[in-house]
């Protein structure tokens, strides 16, 4: 098979490598985010990683009245967002279906990629094969842009067999197809040559007999997927990392639902990421939104809320969410000043055309940020300003600190750091100093974050142990980890103690060290 693909977007193949033995940990990565929701086109369940607003218009067809997931998009870039995996899901949803004569039967070929906009074309010839061969023949599959008529993708298969019992078999090779696969009934022939006019004419080629369709609007349970069949949030298993988590709202006016929330933040937990989640479109003042979020059960450290939703200026329209503009302002701020930081800062306004639905009083925001939300009010020259920098933690955690957003990401990014630089340890043959070697790794890490300023003091403590283990066909060691180190943001000291086996990292922490720790 040869292919030719148009665009630069990664196709969602993701390789997990295990760091080199000992590298320096990097202390300032890009912070990535993924949003999953319904989209014109494009694949189902495979994390897709676009860069701009462009790359996802040609991969996933842009705006769509039906979803949110194009404004969100463009919300995340327009505020500084740079690397984002983005999810399609789907309901029900079908792809164009394209019938190739076969001397009075078939070839039928369904659309990988369901959707009324995704159309994938298909051409058949006999070059290079023998005259009185009537099994093979080869077989043009081509993705066509909607919009410009353009070619985006194109898939070559040489001499392939109509024949089920073949070697060659036209559905075996096409299960590895980003385009098409075979569906019954299938051909007692092989299929007809589509033309024998020059490739260049457009009657070459044929085109779907039905169209695709778009299917039914989400539900929470599309949202959230299968972890066995790795589809919908799930599908974030074939990505080794991401910071920030959003499921943009399944449509105008609809919400994402409690169920989808709250499996996301347990998905969360489990990856050490933040998620960020809409205030309800129901919620039009103050007190309903701090009584809101309590009763809908939304606590936890791993979650970001805010209030209230947003306009445009000088327009009429429904408020909308700024989910991804605030997932686009975290990224920028972890590129400037590190997630160690204030949101609330100059540069990291929201864009002018962006109002608040609500006005809030210095009453009212006190009320929210109990509930621990945070409050978007108007800003200097006219950018609107995220207020609070709080997590949902309000009263769920055993220590106020990780309540506070700025602490609760540093700690995330640097457990995140140290599980993926230091897995090599877990693995490592005989080696008795393995335990002395990750802890100088570590420590260097330590103290690159302090030279960016993410610890209130430069000092901080690293301890390590490692034990062997005896595990099926290899010897495995369990790491332990204890750090104490003040954030920035944080009155005091605090604690953590990673445990890194051949299964994951295990965290354990407290709020403050025990006394005298930071000057051992």
């Amino acid at each position: 098979m040869e292919t030719g693909l148009s665009d630069a977007v990664d196709r969602g193949i993701t390789v997990t490598e295990t760091a080199a033995i000992g590298h320096a940990i990097d202390v300032s990565p890009e912070t990535t985010a993924a949003f999953v929701g319904r989209a014109l086109r494009g694949p189902l369940n495979t994390p897709v990683l676009v860069r701009s607003f462009g790359d996802f218009q040609r991969r996933f067809g842009g705006s769509w009245s039906r979803s949110s997931l194009g404004p969100s998009v463009r919300q995340f870039f327009e505020h500084g967002g740079a690397q984002l995996y983005v999810v399609r899901v789907a309901n029900d949803a079908r792809g164009a279906m394209v019938c190739l004569p076969a001397n009075g039967s078939a070839l039928v070929m369904r659309a990988v990629e369901p959707g009324s906009t995704e159309i994938v074309r298909a051409a058949v010839d006999y070059d290079g094969i023998d005259a009185e061969d009537d099994e093979f023949f080869n077989l043009t599959l081509q993705r066509i842009n909607p919009d410009s008529g353009r070619v985006e993708d194109q898939e070559l298969y040489r001499k392939v067999s109509y024949r089920e019992d073949a070697e060659q078999f036209v559905g075996d090779a096409l299960l590895t197809s980003d385009l098409a696969r075979v569906v019954e009934p299938m051909p007692m022939h092989r299929p007809e040559c589509t033309s024998a006019a020059d490739r260049q004419s457009g009657a070459s080629y044929a085109e779907p007999v039905q169209a695709g369709t778009d299917g039914k609007e989400l539900s929470d349970y599309d949202l959230i997927g299968s972890r066995r069949d790795k589809s919908g949030l799930f599908a974030l298993e074939l990505v080794d990392d991401f910071d920030v988590l959003y499921l943009p709202p399944p449509g105008k006016g609809v919400d994402t639902g409690p169920a989808a929330i709250l499996a996301a933040e347990m998905y969360c937990r489990e990856r050490r990421a933040m998620l960020i989640v809409d205030p309800r479109a129901d919620w039009t003042t103050a007190a309903e939104a701090a009584s809101g979020v309590r009763d809908l059960g939304y606590a936890s450290p791993n979650m970001i809320g805010y209030y209230p939703r947003m306009r445009e200026r000088d327009s009429d329209d429904i408020a909308r969410p700024a989910g991804g503009a605030i997932a686009g302002l975290l990224c920028k701020q972890d590129r400037t000043t590190g997630p160690w930081s204030d949101l609330d800062q100059p540069g990291l306004g929201l864009q002018r055309h962006l109002v608040p639905a609500a006005s809030i009083d210095d009453e009212e925001r006190e009320l929210l940020h109990r509930a621990g939300l945070n409050v978007i009010t108007p800003g200097t020259a006219g950018r609107c300003r995220v207020r609070g920098a709080l997590t949902l933690g309000r009263g769920s955690v055993a220590h106020r600190g990780f309540a506070q957003l700025a602490v609760q990401r540093l700690c995330l990014r640097v457990i995140s750091a140290i599980a993926a630089a230091t897995r090599w340890a877990v693995f490592a043959g005989a080696d008795r100093d393995i335990a002395e070697r990750v802890r100088l790794q570590v420590a260097d890490y330590l103290a690159g974050l302090a030279e960016f300023g993410a610890f209130a003091e430069d000092r901080f403590v690293v301890t390590c142990e490692a034990d062997a283990r005896q595990e099926p066909d290899q010897v495995a060691r369990g790491i332990t980890l204890m750090l104490v180190f003040q954030p920035a943001p944080c009155d005091a000291p605090l604690s953590l103690t990673l445990y890194l086996t051949s299964a994951g990292c295990r965290v354990a922490s407290t709020a403050f060290a025990p006394a005298g720790a930071m000057s051992a």
